[in-house]
């Protein structure tokens, strides 16, 4: 017999649960407000209160479910409605969360945050002119919110109007000058770049520099690390800011604990974290990679948060591996307890501090071993990840006390390579837009990682070699505007410039091989872009800095034998440029060397890379099974 409705009992219930809410017990009042929810399973305002304290005691499915109950009883309510979505973007169910705030009623009240919040669903799931209308309106009713101007920011980038989000960027930084400040100054220098628009670039980074520092520890992860690859960022400086990012993520994470067993023996079981395995750079440089692995030796299982763009590159990658698991639909926590039931001997994350990752997951520490590997060119700053993969050039031990990270140094270059893929017959220089006898000099690298020292350089090249035209990449087309621009200021005529469409992997390798030289960009080097130069048989020219990812050129060159290419000035690089562009003879050598010995060359020999990759991950699995903390891993002789 159901015992009676006690208003008394409820109350009591629901005040203790609201006393141990205040207390942030989640756990006490999450069981507090189920004994009042048993009691008064009608009343939309404690499944309310019941599913908040589940949320904030990591109990998700639950939280889903009595969110879901409060928004069934009161369809009205803004707070019901908003905390249902909250649940579902935390397993990244981004369409259900928008899918909530259309089935509000549209009489309930929606104030200037309910909408941001609302922006922000529709943004995550990819509704994202939808996304700019609500932002628009919460901006309505809170011109100055600062976040919300951040975030219109970020919905324009996605629709690739570069120019209006700068200028969200721009009013969000006015706005604060705390966190967010630091957020859209990061930004804000990284879509200028993008566009090329170099008017008060300089004040800007310095801006952004001085924000980064006055973030305080605790906002942390709302730092970008990565935006300091690409500007004139001392190795120091990208070390402060990586751990500053990674410390803060980590302390919103219980790490596991320790395992009570060890798991079976058998083979060294990888495990690969990572949003990028489709038609990506990373996905590219891995296929053959994973292709080549040792089965005997090594288990592979790829723990999957990309997209399905249904490509035969995502196939392949997806096909090389024991298996796959996909974790787009689970929050952080329960992906590292499906590694660690998994019993994943290393866990390497192919993401680092860069779009899409799930970095979170290997602060749990959900493997013996984890390792940062190709995706982000730098250290994390992480003390939960205990290798970064490098080799002698991006990586030299000089500079371990800049990575958080042990160095472990592949023999040649850090940078995998497909040596299936395509090298299909060349168009003429007439279909690609190119002078047929003119020297060309080209960089396919984003327009990002140009900045006005290159253009100089480049343009001190074109003055010296008259007879030599610069073909670019068109990213974007206000880049595009703002290049012919700044060269036409540096006294290089239009006529010299030709800017090559966005076309297909293997589309852009085969029209490469009318360049006769690829001049390479700093402070940020070409990665795949450089490699896929190579492989089609074009020199890269560079210029050699301190960070990792200025270096990422010059560990290549020295996995092709072409070392002589490599600059440790901007005057070397121009005399080296011109030298070679007035000894064509030399130049072409270089070019049919690199043809004839392909198979041959350290970079794309990828049975040997692959092999050298897993002798590292064999001796940080030895270390580890000695009870030996990790140490750097210099290169095997």
């Amino acid at each position: 017999m159901q015992a009676p409705r006690s208003p008394q009992r409820i109350r009591k219930h629901w005040q203790a649960g609201l006393a141990h809410a205040e207390a942030r017990r989640w756990t006490a009042a999450a069981t507090a407000f189920e004994q009042a929810s048993a009691l008064a399973p009608d009343d939309a305002n404690v499944w309310t209160q019941l599913a908040d304290a589940q949320r904030r005691s990591g109990r998700t499915d639950h939280a889903i479910a009595a969110a879901s109950r409060a928004f069934a009883l009161d369809s009205g309510s803004p707070a019901a409605c908003r905390l249902l979505a909250d649940c579902l973007a935390t397993q990244h169910r981004h369409a259900e969360a928008a899918a909530c705030y259309e089935q509000l009623e549209p009489a309930a009240p929606r104030d200037a945050g309910f909408l941001s919040a609302h922006g922000i669903a529709l943004f995550n799931a990819g509704r994202h002119r939808e996304a700019i209308d609500v932002f628009f309106l919460s901006l309505a009713q809170k011109i100055d919110a600062p976040l919300v101007h951040y975030r219109l920011g970020l919905t324009f980038m996605e629709l690739a109007m570069k120019e209006e989000a700068c200028e969200c960027f721009r009013t969000a930084a006015v706005l604060d000058d705390g966190s967010i400040r630091a957020m859209a100054l990061t930004l804000l220098v990284h879509e200028s770049a993008q566009v090329c628009r170099w008017h008060g670039l300089a004040d800007d980074v310095a801006s952004l520099r001085d924000a980064i520092s006055r973030v305080p520890p605790a906002q942390g992860h709302l730092l970008s690390p990565f935006a300091l690859v690409s500007i004139d960022a001392s190795p120091v400086e990208q070390r402060h800011v990586a751990a500053a990012r990674s410390q803060a993520l980590a302390r919103t994470v219980t790490p596991l604990p320790a395992p009570v067993t060890p798991r079976a023996p058998g083979r060294i079981r990888i495990g690969y974290l990572s949003s990028d395995f489709y038609r990506h750079a990373t996905a590219q440089l891995m296929a053959d990679l994973l292709e080549q692995r040792d089965t005997t030796r090594f288990e592979v299982v790829l723990y999957c948060h990309s997209r399905d763009d249904g490509s035969e590159l995502r196939a392949r990658v997806l096909a090389a591996c024991d298996r796959v698991v996909d974790v787009s639909a689970l929050h952080n926590a329960a992906i590292a307890e499906r590694i660690r039931h998994d019993g994943i001997d290393i866990l390497v994350d192919l993401k680092g501090h860069t779009r899409n990752s799930r970095f979170e997951v290997l602060a749990a520490r959900p493997a013996p071993v984890q390792v940062s590997y190709l995706g982000y060119p730098g250290t994390t700053g992480a003390d939960f990840l205990d290798y970064v993969v490098g080799d002698p050039v991006v990586t030299p031990l000089d500079a371990a006390a800049h990575f958080s990270e042990k160095i472990a140094q592949m023999p040649w270059s850090y940078q995998p390579n497909d040596r299936q893929r395509a090298l299909p017959p060349t168009p003429t220089r007439a279909a690609c837009g190119l002078p047929p006898d003119a020297l060309v000099l080209c960089c396919f690298n984003q327009t990002y990682k140009l900045i006005p020292e290159t253009l100089d350089a480049w343009a001190r090249i074109l003055h010296g070699a008259p007879h030599a035209v610069l073909w670019l990449l068109a990213w974007n087309e206000p880049a595009e505007r703002h290049l012919r621009a700044e060269l036409l200021q540096r006294g290089i005529d239009n006529t010299r410039v030709v800017f090559a469409p966005k076309v297909s992997v293997s589309d852009h390798v085969a029209r490469l091989r009318n360049a006769d030289l690829f001049l390479d960009t700093w402070p940020c080097n070409a990665h795949t872009t450089a490699s896929e130069a190579l492989w089609a048989g074009v020199p890269v020219l560079t210029y050699r800095g301190q960070t990792f990812a200025s270096r990422v050129a010059a560990s290549l060159a020295r996995a092709t034998h072409t070392e002589d290419l490599v600059c440790d000035t901007v005057d070397a690089y121009v005399a080296k440029a011109l030298a070679l562009a007035g000894n064509t003879a030399a130049l072409h050598a270089i070019q049919q060397r690199l043809h004839a010995q392909r198979f041959e060359l350290p970079l794309f020999d990828t049975p040997a890379t692959a092999a050298a990759l897993e002798a590292l991950y064999v001796r940080m699995h030895d270390r580890h099974l000695a009870g030996l903390r990790p140490d750097h891993l210099p290169a095997a002789v």
